[in-house]
């Protein structure tokens, strides 16, 4: 029996997204941005004019839902907070374009979801 080491799973899915958002021309600027021990951000980048922070969620199968549907509420909050910390630690206002993008893959697919959740205020 092969035990599955999740980060490793985590980080090669991530890694593929990274690829795909590069050629699609997206300048990827942090990879695992950290906010305190728990808040994360996949990846950020710069998609035109907008500073994109993006989730990237893989689903081996639909028994937990499908890989789209796995940024619940609290994750969004989360990713929000780290989103304020980013602005903050590099100086950017608070007026820079920021949108929230998830990367959904399964075992057969891709799909790069923008504007997957709206900014939730603290």
């Amino acid at each position: 029996m092969t035990i599955r080491n999740n980060r490793s799973v985590g980080t090669k899915h991530e890694d593929l997204a990274a690829d795909y958002l590069t050629r699609e021309g997206v300048r990827i600027l942090a990879r695992n941005f950290h906010y305190h021990r728990c808040a994360e951000v996949d990846i950020i980048g710069m998609d035109g004019p907008y500073l994109v922070f993006f989730e990237v969620k893989y689903r081996s199968s639909g028994f937990s839902g499908t890989a789209s549907e796995a940024v619940g509420l609290k994750k969004q909050y989360s990713i929000s907070r780290t989103a304020d910390f980013y602005l903050a630690r590099y100086g950017l206002s608070p007026d820079t374009p920021v949108r929230f993008d998830v990367i959904a893959m399964d075992s057969f697919s891709l799909k790069w979801i923008k504007n997957a959740f709206d900014y939730i205020p603290h």
